[in-house]
Protein backbone atom coordinates (compact mmCIF):
# COMPACT_ATOMS: atom_id res chain seq x y z
CA UNK A 1 0.00 0.00 0.00
CA UNK A 2 1.25 3.58 -0.58
CA UNK A 3 -0.82 5.27 2.02
CA UNK A 4 1.16 8.67 0.91
CA UNK A 5 -1.94 8.53 -1.56
CA UNK A 6 -4.15 10.94 -0.96
CA UNK A 7 -8.45 10.73 -1.36
CA UNK A 8 -11.28 12.95 -1.94
CA UNK A 9 -14.79 12.37 -1.00
CA UNK A 10 -17.31 15.33 -2.07
CA UNK A 11 -19.89 14.90 -0.16
CA UNK A 12 -20.80 13.95 3.95
CA UNK A 13 -24.07 12.34 3.72
CA UNK A 14 -24.40 8.06 4.74
CA UNK A 15 -22.68 7.53 1.22
CA UNK A 16 -19.76 9.46 1.88
CA UNK A 17 -19.84 9.39 5.58
CA UNK A 18 -19.83 5.72 5.36
CA UNK A 19 -17.26 5.00 2.74
CA UNK A 20 -14.93 7.53 4.23
CA UNK A 21 -15.15 5.47 7.25
CA UNK A 22 -14.81 2.27 5.26
CA UNK A 23 -11.76 3.73 3.36
CA UNK A 24 -10.14 5.21 6.75
CA UNK A 25 -9.03 1.53 7.69
CA UNK A 26 -6.29 0.97 4.72
CA UNK A 27 -4.72 3.93 6.56
CA UNK A 28 -4.91 6.36 2.75
CA UNK A 29 -5.04 10.26 3.94
CA UNK A 30 -9.06 10.75 3.38
CA UNK A 31 -10.40 14.58 3.03
CA UNK A 32 -14.34 14.79 3.37
CA UNK A 33 -15.95 17.74 1.87
CA UNK A 34 -19.67 18.94 3.19
CA UNK A 35 -21.17 22.04 3.02
CA UNK A 36 -23.69 21.21 5.74
CA UNK A 37 -22.32 21.74 9.23
CA UNK A 38 -23.10 18.24 10.81
CA UNK A 39 -22.25 14.73 8.54
CA UNK A 40 -25.33 12.59 6.93
CA UNK A 41 -28.08 15.75 6.70
CA UNK A 42 -29.92 14.43 3.84
CA UNK A 43 -33.02 12.88 2.61
CA UNK A 44 -35.02 11.69 5.34
CA UNK A 45 -34.60 8.25 6.69
CA UNK A 46 -36.57 5.86 8.55
CA UNK A 47 -36.74 2.07 7.28
CA UNK A 48 -33.78 -0.33 7.27
CA UNK A 49 -35.66 -2.04 4.24
CA UNK A 50 -34.42 -5.44 4.89
CA UNK A 51 -35.63 -6.68 2.23
CA UNK A 52 -37.80 -4.67 0.20
CA UNK A 53 -40.85 -5.23 1.48
CA UNK A 54 -42.13 -1.84 0.87
CA UNK A 55 -41.89 -2.15 -2.77
CA UNK A 56 -44.11 -4.00 -4.48
CA UNK A 57 -42.93 -3.41 -8.09
CA UNK A 58 -39.56 -4.18 -7.30
CA UNK A 59 -38.34 -7.45 -8.34
CA UNK A 60 -36.88 -10.35 -6.44
CA UNK A 61 -33.26 -9.79 -7.13
CA UNK A 62 -33.55 -6.26 -5.76
CA UNK A 63 -35.29 -7.77 -2.76
CA UNK A 64 -32.12 -10.33 -1.94
CA UNK A 65 -29.50 -7.36 -2.45
CA UNK A 66 -31.55 -5.35 0.01
CA UNK A 67 -31.75 -8.00 2.22
CA UNK A 68 -27.80 -8.63 2.73
CA UNK A 69 -26.70 -4.89 2.39
CA UNK A 70 -29.09 -4.19 5.20
CA UNK A 71 -27.72 -6.71 7.50
CA UNK A 72 -24.44 -5.70 6.60
CA UNK A 73 -25.26 -1.96 7.45
CA UNK A 74 -26.70 -2.86 10.59
CA UNK A 75 -24.09 -4.90 11.42
CA UNK A 76 -21.82 -1.25 10.45
CA UNK A 77 -23.99 1.07 12.73
CA UNK A 78 -25.41 -1.15 15.50
CA UNK A 79 -26.44 2.01 17.19
CA UNK A 80 -28.37 3.68 14.70
CA UNK A 81 -31.07 0.93 14.32
CA UNK A 82 -34.75 0.93 15.51
CA UNK A 83 -35.01 -2.57 16.30
CA UNK A 84 -38.26 -3.01 16.16
CA UNK A 85 -40.64 -4.68 13.14
CA UNK A 86 -42.95 -3.46 10.26
CA UNK A 87 -46.68 -4.41 9.64
CA UNK A 88 -47.65 -4.68 5.97
CA UNK A 89 -50.87 -3.91 5.54
CA UNK A 90 -53.12 -3.88 2.32
CA UNK A 91 -56.17 -1.73 2.37
CA UNK A 92 -59.35 -2.80 0.61
CA UNK A 93 -59.38 -0.32 -2.22
CA UNK A 94 -55.96 -2.04 -3.42
CA UNK A 95 -56.46 -4.02 -6.07
CA UNK A 96 -53.59 -6.36 -5.39
CA UNK A 97 -53.70 -8.91 -2.59
CA UNK A 98 -51.57 -9.45 0.53
CA UNK A 99 -51.01 -13.45 -0.37
CA UNK A 100 -49.40 -12.22 -3.55
CA UNK A 101 -46.11 -11.28 -1.48
CA UNK A 102 -45.68 -14.46 0.51
CA UNK A 103 -43.67 -16.26 -2.07
CA UNK A 104 -41.31 -12.72 -2.14
CA UNK A 105 -41.20 -13.71 1.69
CA UNK A 106 -40.62 -17.22 1.93
CA UNK A 107 -37.65 -16.69 -0.69
CA UNK A 108 -36.55 -14.12 1.53
CA UNK A 109 -36.63 -16.21 5.14
CA UNK A 110 -34.80 -18.81 3.00
CA UNK A 111 -31.85 -16.47 1.81
CA UNK A 112 -31.79 -14.80 5.32
CA UNK A 113 -31.37 -18.62 6.72
CA UNK A 114 -28.38 -18.98 3.96
CA UNK A 115 -26.59 -16.02 5.32
CA UNK A 116 -26.67 -17.32 9.21
CA UNK A 117 -25.39 -20.40 8.13
CA UNK A 118 -22.29 -18.93 6.20
CA UNK A 119 -21.96 -16.30 9.11
CA UNK A 120 -23.61 -16.70 12.74
CA UNK A 121 -22.51 -12.43 13.15
CA UNK A 122 -25.77 -12.20 10.53
CA UNK A 123 -28.35 -13.29 13.11
CA UNK A 124 -29.54 -9.65 13.30
CA UNK A 125 -33.19 -9.83 12.32
CA UNK A 126 -34.01 -11.84 14.93
CA UNK A 127 -34.71 -15.58 14.50
CA UNK A 128 -34.99 -16.59 10.86
CA UNK A 129 -38.26 -18.64 11.17
CA UNK A 130 -39.54 -15.63 13.14
CA UNK A 131 -38.72 -13.08 9.73
CA UNK A 132 -42.08 -12.47 9.07
CA UNK A 133 -45.64 -14.02 10.30
CA UNK A 134 -48.96 -13.94 8.92
CA UNK A 135 -52.64 -13.07 10.58
CA UNK A 136 -55.86 -14.14 9.83
CA UNK A 137 -59.06 -12.11 10.62
CA UNK A 138 -59.69 -14.98 13.57
CA UNK A 139 -56.04 -13.92 14.27
CA UNK A 140 -56.50 -10.60 14.80
CA UNK A 141 -59.57 -10.99 16.70
CA UNK A 142 -58.31 -13.14 19.44
CA UNK A 143 -54.95 -10.91 19.49
CA UNK A 144 -57.49 -7.93 20.38
CA UNK A 145 -58.63 -9.82 23.58
CA UNK A 146 -55.12 -9.06 25.03
CA UNK A 147 -53.99 -5.57 26.84
CA UNK A 148 -50.68 -4.25 25.26
CA UNK A 149 -47.52 -4.78 26.32
CA UNK A 150 -45.06 -2.33 27.56
CA UNK A 151 -41.80 -3.76 26.18
CA UNK A 152 -42.88 -6.03 23.64
CA UNK A 153 -40.85 -9.09 22.73
CA UNK A 154 -42.73 -11.44 20.24
CA UNK A 155 -44.24 -10.73 17.09
CA UNK A 156 -47.81 -11.44 19.07
CA UNK A 157 -46.81 -8.39 21.28
CA UNK A 158 -45.86 -6.09 18.87
CA UNK A 159 -49.19 -6.55 16.98
CA UNK A 160 -51.55 -5.52 19.50
CA UNK A 161 -51.57 -2.13 19.63
CA UNK A 162 -52.08 -2.39 15.56
CA UNK A 163 -54.92 -4.70 15.70
CA UNK A 164 -56.46 -2.63 18.37
CA UNK A 165 -56.35 0.76 16.90
CA UNK A 166 -56.65 0.07 13.13
CA UNK A 167 -60.00 -0.24 11.01
CA UNK A 168 -60.07 -3.73 10.62
CA UNK A 169 -62.89 -3.88 7.86
CA UNK A 170 -60.27 -1.72 5.64
CA UNK A 171 -57.91 -4.21 5.76
CA UNK A 172 -56.97 -7.62 3.51
CA UNK A 173 -55.61 -10.71 5.29
CA UNK A 174 -53.40 -11.72 6.02
CA UNK A 175 -51.80 -8.68 7.92
CA UNK A 176 -48.25 -9.85 7.91
CA UNK A 177 -45.48 -9.11 9.72
CA UNK A 178 -41.80 -8.33 9.08
CA UNK A 179 -38.49 -8.26 10.31
CA UNK A 180 -37.69 -4.92 8.76
CA UNK A 181 -36.04 -2.44 11.46
CA UNK A 182 -36.16 1.60 11.54
CA UNK A 183 -33.29 3.78 10.78
CA UNK A 184 -32.36 6.44 12.65
CA UNK A 185 -30.44 9.42 10.84
CA UNK A 186 -29.71 11.30 13.86
CA UNK A 187 -28.12 8.49 15.53
CA UNK A 188 -25.79 7.47 12.11
CA UNK A 189 -24.89 10.85 11.65
CA UNK A 190 -23.54 10.53 14.87
CA UNK A 191 -21.94 7.11 14.31
CA UNK A 192 -20.09 8.33 11.31
CA UNK A 193 -18.61 11.78 13.24
CA UNK A 194 -17.53 9.97 16.06
CA UNK A 195 -16.39 7.19 14.34
CA UNK A 196 -14.54 9.20 11.64
CA UNK A 197 -12.83 11.42 14.43
CA UNK A 198 -10.82 8.02 15.83
CA UNK A 199 -8.59 8.32 12.64
CA UNK A 200 -5.73 10.51 11.94
CA UNK A 201 -5.44 10.38 8.76
CA UNK A 202 -9.30 11.73 8.24
CA UNK A 203 -10.18 15.54 7.57
CA UNK A 204 -14.02 16.39 7.43
CA UNK A 205 -14.35 19.45 6.24
CA UNK A 206 -17.71 20.78 7.37
CA UNK A 207 -19.26 24.15 6.19
CA UNK A 208 -17.17 23.89 3.31
CA UNK A 209 -18.23 24.00 -0.89
CA UNK A 210 -16.10 22.51 -3.83
CA UNK A 211 -16.33 25.60 -6.58
CA UNK A 212 -13.99 23.83 -9.13
CA UNK A 213 -12.13 20.73 -9.84
CA UNK A 214 -9.89 20.08 -12.57
CA UNK A 215 -8.47 16.81 -13.87
CA UNK A 216 -4.34 16.24 -14.80
CA UNK A 217 -3.46 13.06 -16.11
CA UNK A 218 -2.91 11.26 -12.09
CA UNK A 219 -5.34 13.16 -10.08
CA UNK A 220 -7.56 16.35 -9.44
CA UNK A 221 -7.28 19.59 -8.50
CA UNK A 222 -10.04 20.40 -6.17
CA UNK A 223 -10.83 24.17 -5.45
CA UNK A 224 -13.13 24.80 -2.27
CA UNK A 225 -14.32 27.94 0.10
CA UNK A 226 -14.59 27.66 3.81
CA UNK A 227 -15.28 30.76 5.57
CA UNK A 228 -14.75 32.89 2.57
CA UNK A 229 -11.59 32.22 1.68
CA UNK A 230 -10.70 30.14 -1.41
CA UNK A 231 -7.89 26.86 -1.35
CA UNK A 232 -6.83 24.37 -3.61
CA UNK A 233 -5.45 20.85 -3.05
CA UNK A 234 -4.47 17.80 -5.47
CA UNK A 235 -5.86 14.40 -4.86
CA UNK A 236 -4.78 10.99 -6.34
CA UNK A 237 -8.65 9.60 -6.41
CA UNK A 238 -11.94 11.66 -6.40
CA UNK A 239 -15.13 10.10 -4.66
CA UNK A 240 -18.52 12.12 -5.78
CA UNK A 241 -20.79 11.45 -3.16
CA UNK A 242 -22.63 14.56 -3.44
CA UNK A 243 -26.17 13.30 -3.62
CA UNK A 244 -28.68 15.18 -5.12
CA UNK A 245 -25.87 17.40 -6.60
CA UNK A 246 -23.70 14.95 -7.80
CA UNK A 247 -24.17 16.11 -11.44
CA UNK A 248 -22.81 19.17 -10.41
CA UNK A 249 -19.23 17.47 -10.37
CA UNK A 250 -19.92 15.84 -13.28
CA UNK A 251 -20.56 18.87 -15.30
CA UNK A 252 -17.25 20.33 -13.72
CA UNK A 253 -15.16 17.48 -15.02
CA UNK A 254 -17.13 17.50 -18.57
CA UNK A 255 -18.95 14.23 -18.41
CA UNK A 256 -22.24 13.23 -19.36
CA UNK A 257 -24.28 10.98 -17.03
CA UNK A 258 -28.00 10.14 -16.96
CA UNK A 259 -29.80 10.18 -13.58
CA UNK A 260 -33.22 11.09 -11.57
CA UNK A 261 -33.29 13.72 -8.94
CA UNK A 262 -36.70 13.32 -6.67
CA UNK A 263 -37.66 15.78 -3.92
CA UNK A 264 -39.44 13.90 -1.09
CA UNK A 265 -40.59 14.95 2.83
CA UNK A 266 -41.97 12.95 5.58
CA UNK A 267 -43.76 14.85 8.18
CA UNK A 268 -43.22 14.97 12.43
CA UNK A 269 -46.26 14.19 14.47
CA UNK A 270 -47.13 13.96 18.02
CA UNK A 271 -50.14 11.75 19.08
CA UNK A 272 -50.67 12.14 22.95
CA UNK A 273 -52.94 9.06 22.75
CA UNK A 274 -50.30 6.70 22.40
CA UNK A 275 -47.82 5.50 25.10
CA UNK A 276 -46.97 2.24 23.77
CA UNK A 277 -44.41 0.96 21.69
CA UNK A 278 -45.43 0.56 17.89
CA UNK A 279 -44.29 -1.52 14.94
CA UNK A 280 -43.81 0.29 11.88
CA UNK A 281 -47.25 0.52 9.90
CA UNK A 282 -47.18 -0.15 6.24
CA UNK A 283 -50.33 0.47 4.20
CA UNK A 284 -49.90 -0.25 0.33
CA UNK A 285 -51.25 1.84 -2.48
CA UNK A 286 -50.94 2.82 -5.76
CA UNK A 287 -48.15 6.18 -5.88
CA UNK A 288 -49.06 9.21 -6.66
CA UNK A 289 -52.72 8.58 -6.38
CA UNK A 290 -55.03 9.59 -3.73
CA UNK A 291 -54.65 6.14 -1.66
CA UNK A 292 -50.75 6.08 -2.26
CA UNK A 293 -48.94 4.24 0.35
CA UNK A 294 -48.93 5.40 3.98
CA UNK A 295 -45.91 4.82 6.26
CA UNK A 296 -46.56 5.21 10.13
CA UNK A 297 -42.91 5.19 11.99
CA UNK A 298 -42.76 5.49 15.70
CA UNK A 299 -40.42 7.06 17.75
CA UNK A 300 -40.20 7.40 21.40
CA UNK A 301 -42.50 9.65 23.71
CA UNK A 302 -45.51 10.00 21.27
CA UNK A 303 -43.62 11.09 17.96
CA UNK A 304 -44.46 9.48 14.78
CA UNK A 305 -42.94 10.29 11.22
CA UNK A 306 -45.64 9.87 8.44
CA UNK A 307 -45.08 9.44 4.74
CA UNK A 308 -48.07 9.28 1.90
CA UNK A 309 -47.61 8.63 -1.48
CA UNK A 310 -49.74 11.50 -2.73
CA UNK A 311 -48.55 14.70 -4.79
CA UNK A 312 -50.10 16.60 -1.67
CA UNK A 313 -47.67 14.86 1.08
CA UNK A 314 -44.61 13.24 0.33
CA UNK A 315 -44.78 13.58 -3.38
CA UNK A 316 -44.27 17.10 -5.41
CA UNK A 317 -45.53 18.63 -8.95
CA UNK A 318 -42.85 18.53 -10.18
CA UNK A 319 -40.60 17.28 -7.97
CA UNK A 320 -38.98 14.45 -10.31
CA UNK A 321 -36.96 15.93 -12.61
CA UNK A 322 -34.17 14.09 -15.51
CA UNK A 323 -31.09 15.26 -16.64
CA UNK A 324 -30.61 16.68 -20.08
CA UNK A 325 -27.98 16.59 -22.77
CA UNK A 326 -26.02 19.71 -21.70
CA UNK A 327 -26.06 19.10 -17.82
CA UNK A 328 -25.55 15.78 -15.69
CA UNK A 329 -27.43 17.44 -13.34
CA UNK A 330 -31.31 17.45 -13.77
CA UNK A 331 -32.66 20.72 -12.61
CA UNK A 332 -34.91 21.08 -9.41
CA UNK A 333 -37.56 23.74 -9.34
CA UNK A 334 -35.81 26.40 -7.30
CA UNK A 335 -38.96 26.59 -5.16
CA UNK A 336 -37.69 23.00 -4.18
CA UNK A 337 -34.09 24.70 -3.69
CA UNK A 338 -35.36 27.15 -1.32
CA UNK A 339 -36.87 24.57 0.67
CA UNK A 340 -33.40 22.05 0.82
CA UNK A 341 -31.25 25.21 1.45
CA UNK A 342 -33.19 27.96 3.48
CA UNK A 343 -36.34 25.50 5.24
CA UNK A 344 -40.12 25.18 5.00
CA UNK A 345 -42.79 28.22 5.90
CA UNK A 346 -44.97 27.29 8.52
CA UNK A 347 -48.39 27.35 6.27
CA UNK A 348 -46.86 24.58 3.58
CA UNK A 349 -45.39 22.60 6.89
CA UNK A 350 -48.87 22.86 8.66
CA UNK A 351 -51.08 21.82 5.09
CA UNK A 352 -48.49 18.70 4.13
CA UNK A 353 -48.68 17.51 7.63
CA UNK A 354 -52.53 17.55 8.18
CA UNK A 355 -53.05 16.10 5.00
CA UNK A 356 -50.56 13.15 5.92
CA UNK A 357 -52.41 13.18 9.55
CA UNK A 358 -55.60 13.02 7.49
CA UNK A 359 -54.48 10.14 5.25
CA UNK A 360 -53.02 8.09 7.88
CA UNK A 361 -56.73 8.60 10.30
CA UNK A 362 -58.62 6.65 7.83
CA UNK A 363 -56.96 3.73 8.64
CA UNK A 364 -56.07 4.58 12.02
CA UNK A 365 -58.97 6.44 12.94
CA UNK A 366 -57.89 8.08 16.71
CA UNK A 367 -54.25 9.39 14.73
CA UNK A 368 -56.70 12.25 13.60
CA UNK A 369 -55.59 14.18 16.88
CA UNK A 370 -51.91 14.21 16.14
CA UNK A 371 -50.42 17.75 16.10
CA UNK A 372 -47.87 18.92 14.02
CA UNK A 373 -44.77 18.83 16.34
CA UNK A 374 -41.43 20.24 13.99
CA UNK A 375 -40.62 21.32 10.66
CA UNK A 376 -40.63 17.97 7.87
CA UNK A 377 -37.41 15.72 7.29
CA UNK A 378 -36.79 16.74 3.71
CA UNK A 379 -34.20 16.53 0.83
CA UNK A 380 -33.67 15.21 -2.57
CA UNK A 381 -32.40 11.74 -3.68
CA UNK A 382 -30.80 10.99 -6.57
CA UNK A 383 -31.22 7.77 -9.07
CA UNK A 384 -29.00 7.23 -11.77
CA UNK A 385 -30.46 6.31 -15.08
CA UNK A 386 -33.93 6.25 -15.71
CA UNK A 387 -35.77 4.07 -13.91
CA UNK A 388 -37.73 6.13 -10.91
CA UNK A 389 -38.43 2.33 -9.16
CA UNK A 390 -35.24 1.79 -9.00
CA UNK A 391 -33.83 0.68 -5.53
CA UNK A 392 -30.68 -1.00 -5.30
CA UNK A 393 -27.77 0.82 -6.91
CA UNK A 394 -24.43 1.25 -5.82
CA UNK A 395 -21.80 3.40 -7.60
CA UNK A 396 -20.64 3.90 -11.13
CA UNK A 397 -17.28 4.69 -12.75
CA UNK A 398 -15.62 7.30 -15.14
CA UNK A 399 -11.58 6.21 -15.64
CA UNK A 400 -9.34 4.90 -13.27
CA UNK A 401 -9.81 7.75 -10.71
CA UNK A 402 -13.22 8.80 -10.52
CA UNK A 403 -16.43 6.75 -8.80
CA UNK A 404 -19.64 8.10 -8.13
CA UNK A 405 -21.78 6.80 -5.30
CA UNK A 406 -25.33 6.51 -6.44
CA UNK A 407 -26.86 4.86 -3.81
CA UNK A 408 -31.01 4.66 -4.06
CA UNK A 409 -31.09 3.46 -0.25
CA UNK A 410 -28.54 3.37 2.07
CA UNK A 411 -28.11 -0.18 2.57
CA UNK A 412 -26.34 -0.13 -0.36
CA UNK A 413 -23.70 1.75 1.16
CA UNK A 414 -20.95 -1.59 1.62
CA UNK A 415 -21.47 -3.07 -1.53
CA UNK A 416 -20.88 0.60 -3.06
CA UNK A 417 -17.39 0.70 -1.02
CA UNK A 418 -16.30 -2.72 -2.13
CA UNK A 419 -16.41 -1.52 -5.30
CA UNK A 420 -14.30 1.40 -4.96
CA UNK A 421 -11.91 -0.67 -2.85
CA UNK A 422 -11.47 -2.86 -5.78
CA UNK A 423 -10.53 0.15 -8.12
CA UNK A 424 -7.83 1.92 -5.35
CA UNK A 425 -6.81 -1.83 -5.23
CA UNK A 426 -5.95 -1.93 -9.45
CA UNK A 427 -4.06 1.42 -8.80
CA UNK A 428 -1.90 -0.21 -6.41
CA UNK A 429 -3.26 2.12 -3.22
CA UNK A 430 -4.99 -0.58 -1.63
CA UNK A 431 -3.74 -4.28 -0.59
CA UNK A 432 -5.96 -6.27 -1.80
CA UNK A 433 -6.76 -8.55 1.49
CA UNK A 434 -9.07 -5.14 2.01
CA UNK A 435 -11.47 -5.89 -0.78
CA UNK A 436 -14.66 -7.11 0.84
CA UNK A 437 -13.41 -6.85 4.15
CA UNK A 438 -16.31 -6.67 7.13
CA UNK A 439 -14.09 -5.31 9.92
CA UNK A 440 -16.56 -3.66 12.29
CA UNK A 441 -14.54 -2.41 14.88
CA UNK A 442 -14.92 0.88 14.56
CA UNK A 443 -18.91 0.68 14.93
CA UNK A 444 -17.79 -1.46 17.96
CA UNK A 445 -15.33 1.01 19.55
CA UNK A 446 -18.08 3.86 19.79
CA UNK A 447 -20.15 3.66 23.20
CA UNK A 448 -24.14 3.85 22.85
CA UNK A 449 -24.26 6.47 25.17
CA UNK A 450 -21.46 8.60 23.30
CA UNK A 451 -23.77 8.40 20.46
CA UNK A 452 -27.31 8.99 22.49
CA UNK A 453 -25.64 12.55 23.85
CA UNK A 454 -24.33 13.36 20.17
CA UNK A 455 -27.17 12.44 17.73
CA UNK A 456 -29.68 14.53 20.44
CA UNK A 457 -27.13 17.54 20.19
CA UNK A 458 -27.74 17.01 16.20
CA UNK A 459 -31.52 17.05 16.52
CA UNK A 460 -31.67 20.16 18.41
CA UNK A 461 -29.49 21.64 16.22
CA UNK A 462 -31.36 20.43 13.91
CA UNK A 463 -34.29 22.09 15.68
CA UNK A 464 -36.25 18.83 16.00
CA UNK A 465 -37.59 16.85 18.55
CA UNK A 466 -35.05 15.27 20.87
CA UNK A 467 -37.16 12.00 21.31
CA UNK A 468 -36.22 11.93 17.50
CA UNK A 469 -32.59 11.08 18.41
CA UNK A 470 -33.48 7.92 20.66
CA UNK A 471 -34.53 4.41 19.70
CA UNK A 472 -36.85 2.08 21.15
CA UNK A 473 -35.07 0.17 23.77
CA UNK A 474 -36.75 -2.91 24.56
CA UNK A 475 -36.23 -5.23 21.42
Amino acid sequence: MDKTKKIAIVGGGIAGASVALYLAQTGLNITLFDKEKSLVSGPPMCHLHAGGNLYREIDDNQCKMLLKQSIELLRFYPYAIDFRPTVIATPTVDESSPDELLPRLKMLQYEYEKMIEEDPNNKVLGESAEYFKCYSKEDVLALREQESVKNPHTLDEWMIPVVNNIELDKIKYPLIIVQEYGLNVFRISASATLGLQKFDNVSVKNETKVIDINKYDNGFTIAYKHDNQEFSEDFDYLINAAGFRSGEIDDMLGIKRDRLVEFKAAYVTKCEKYDTLWPEVIFHGKRGTPQGMAQFTPYPDGYFQLHGMTKDITLFDDGLVRSNALSAQPKLDDKFIKKIDQGWCFTVTQSRTQAAIEHMAQYIPAFKDAKVASKPLYGAQQIPGEDADLRASEVSFEGERYARCEIVKASSILTMADAIVQKLIGLGFVDSSFYGQRDFSTAEQIKKEEIDIYAEKTCQEREYPSSLAFVNKSY
